[in-house]
């Protein structure tokens, strides 16, 4: 697959695509529907099937209290549209220059003179230029000045709801991971780099991979049993993902303790960190021994599960 960043990386042979758009944030069950769209109709023109994404999302450009949590980071969802066969994904900078796009520029500069789209799968609820004027009517009638046409998108429904993004953070908050699961078509998880932390699990004889979280805001906070993949390699593990206000953190970090392990160093290594199951909510102790104390508690508990799960 192929991943352009930016309206001034297309080139001619970009030309000529069945394209989509969206946040594709999750890439879940709904949006499985959509690409199958597209990659159908790619199939029977001849083409290839585009992605059109934004980095950032709109929501996190114009910031205040109400941005959501992603459900994953960018590259989690490029490698994921990548395993449903998309060949190529256009990122556009979510910017300025963006947002007061028109939205007649907006088709003619993307759709038009840098795609060339021959296929549009869109919702029909998509907005889209400055003021958000655009819509699935607009684009209808410009693909018949231009010789482009225009599908919409049917939602995706599971136990009688919509299928969302929207859905899946509210079904992760609430720790149903089954729902979250089966609404994502895969069982959520976080992936990241290993790096360098403060050694505090090291000191408490508990050591830790702490998973790079950059600026991304995971869905969850609190104690988890994980299962961690490694190299092809899946450990058994108690996650905390959240601020550590024992020792007055501030930034959120996600920390694996992996059971029993005893392998090399991790630093730099890639890590999938899965959620399989709740333990508590995050809290500040009364000083680092109640913390190891509870520490210890959790980990008992996160090994009891596992071998619960293991005899089921």
């Amino acid at each position: 697959m192929e991943l352009i960043r930016g309206l001034h990386n297309l080139r001619d042979r970009h030309r000529g695509c069945v394209a989509t758009i969206g946040n594709f944030d999750g890439v879940h069950q709904g949006h499985r529907k959509v690409l199958a769209q597209v990659k159908a109709k790619a199939a029977e023109l001849g083409l290839p099937g585009v992605v059109i994404i934004f980095e950032p999302q709109p929501r996190e450009f114009f910031g205040g209290a109400e941005v959501p949590p992603r459900l994953t980071r960018f590259d989690e969802k490029v490698r994921l549209l990548e395993a449903e066969g998309i060949d190529r994904v256009v990122c556009l900078t979510f910017n300025s220059r963006l947002r007061s796009m028109s939205a007649e520029a907006f088709i003619d500069e993307l759709l038009l003179q840098g795609l060339a789209v021959q296929h549009f799968v869109v919702g029909d609820d998509f907005r889209f230029g400055c003021d958000r004027r655009g819509d699935f009517d607009m684009l209808c009638a410009a693909g018949k000045r231009h010789g482009f046409s225009v599908e919409g998108t049917t939602t995706y429904q599971l136990a009688g709801d919509r299928v969302s993004s929207t859905r899946i953070r509210t079904a992760l908050q609430q720790n149903d991971f089954e729902l979250a699961a089966a609404l994502l078509g895969w069982r959520y998880a976080v992936t990241g780099r290993v790096m360098h932390g403060q050694k505090l699990g090291r000191q408490l004889g508990v050591p830790t991979a702490n998973v790079r979280m950059h600026r991304y805001a995971c869905p969850l906070r609190g104690v988890f049993a994980v299962r961690a993949e490694i190299d092809g390699q899946c450990l058994p593990g108690v996650c905390n993902v959240g601020i550590r206000p024992t020792v007055n953190g501030r930034q959120p970090v996600l920390e694996v303790h992996l059971l029993d392990y005893q392998g090399e160093e991790l630093y730099g290594r890639l890590m999938r960190v899965e959620f399989l199951h709740f333990v508590r909510n995050e809290r500040a102790f009364d000083g680092i021994d109640a913390l190891k104390a509870q520490i210890e508690t959790d980990i008992d508990h996160v090994r009891a599960w596992f071998d619960q799960t293991a005899q089921d």
